[in-house]
């Protein structure tokens, strides 16, 4: 593959694909940590005097609606405050005339950013589907194109995989900084614990499977400890994912000593919260975080570690009333001194969120780099040469 320092980029017309999927409430951008990584490519594309357009994707669309939600105004706004020396100027559209006249009009050191690819899913699913027209299009706004999104190397979307088919094209700092940091998890160093989160086992399936062959201790928490958990424990009205029981059950006891589940909870009842015992919970009750027992619990294993992965989020941290168990696990995992990875996605979002960023590596990505983890191939970029 390729790097960005391999190919002839000065005086040219970059595309460079960038993975501004931020998190925007109310127009503000809730972490930035996506498009501040970014910048240490389009700094090098601007010394070497590139005219820079820059592709990104938002959330998804398939309705009217998500077109208004999921706009890129906000990220442009914030790129022009990162970057107050250079101009930068806004497409609304993503493909047609307009867009094509701001292409033609762009000068060397100046910046282009692209409306949200998906905007053209609400057509088909060009974009995430890979249509190949639509990436054919895209490839003649520029010479060469750069693909820095890791966010989304797990997807094969026009604006990524399909652009490259027709120019030029090799991988940013960023995805080449990612491959970097995320090989201890590829070859771990023993102790290996592996913190995994979230509200779904479907989306981490095969990540589980793999890293349960590969890790010392899986410790769980989220929606994912809840079905687990359900195996041989009530867990009320807990979120789970019931397809997955009986998985979660062979892997229980395939890997007995390794599979680490929490001891106490903390639970919603009728507007009431307690902390409970794991074989204490009633059919009404919701989990919603993990409890005080636990958290000491997983310290014991955090502190004997060699290497810590956290994937995920142990509760409801946006809640304050459920937010001490990932509050816990996320300070005991930069105070320890272990090298600690965050695996992107839920997990990076709640370092910024309580401002604990003292780690080895923040992954950029999400499922990228579950998957990354998983195989050891990035799907979008494995054929760049």
């Amino acid at each position: 593959m390729k790097t960005i320092k391999d190919i002839d980029i000065k005086d040219k017309n970059v595309i460079l694909r960038c993975d501004f999927n931020v998190p925007i409430k109310d127009g503000n951008i809730l972490s930035d940590e996506k498009i501040i990584s970014s910048l240490k490519t389009i700094n090098y594309l601007l010394s070497q005097n590139s005219k820079i357009i820059i592709m990104s994707h938002l959330g998804k669309i398939k309705t009217d609606d998500d077109l208004k939600k999921n706009t890129l105004l906000p990220v442009y706004i914030y790129l022009k405050n990162l970057l107050p020396d250079i101009n930068i100027f806004f497409s609304k559209n993503t493909i047609g005339e307009d867009l094509e006249n701001l292409v033609n009009k762009l000068k060397q050191k100046e910046i282009l950013l692209i409306e949200n690819t998906r905007f053209e899913d609400i057509h088909n699913k060009k974009e995430s589907n890979c249509d190949l027209e639509l990436a054919r299009y895209w490839s003649n706004l520029g010479e060469v194109f750069i693909d820095d999104a890791f966010g989304l190397t797990h997807r094969k979307h026009a604006s990524n995989y399909g652009i490259k088919k027709y120019l030029p094209s090799a991988m940013g700092f960023l995805i080449e900084e990612e491959i970097k940091n995320l090989e201890p998890l590829i070859n771990p160093t023993n102790p290996f614990t592996v913190i995994m989160g979230g509200a779904k086992v479907e989306d981490k399936s095969l990540l589980i499977k793999n890293i349960l062959e590969r890790c010392d201790y899986l410790l769980l928490g989220g929606g994912i400890a809840n079905t687990f958990l359900s195996v041989n424990h009530e867990v009320g009205k807990s979120l789970i994912s019931p397809e997955y029981i009986n998985e979660a059950k062979e892997l229980l006891l395939k890997y007995p000593t390794k599979i680490i589940m929490p001891l106490d909870v903390t639970i919603l009842n009728n507007d009431h919260i307690f902390t409970k015992n794991i074989n204490a919970i009633y059919k009404e009750d919701i989990i919603y975080d993990i409890g005080p027992k636990t958290i000491n619990l997983y310290k014991e294993y955090i502190d004997k570690s060699n290497l810590v992965f956290m994937n995920g989020t142990v509760g409801l941290y946006e809640d304050q009333r459920f937010a001490e168990g990932t509050r816990s696990i996320l300070e005991m995992c930069s105070l320890s001194k272990s090298k600690c990875i965050l695996g992107g996605g839920d997990a990076v979002a709640s370092s910024s969120y309580f401002n604990i960023k003292d780690f080895e590596h923040l992954s950029t990505g999400g499922g990228a780099t579950l998957e990354y983890i998983s195989t050891s191939k990035l799907k979008s970029v494995e054929d760049i040469c």
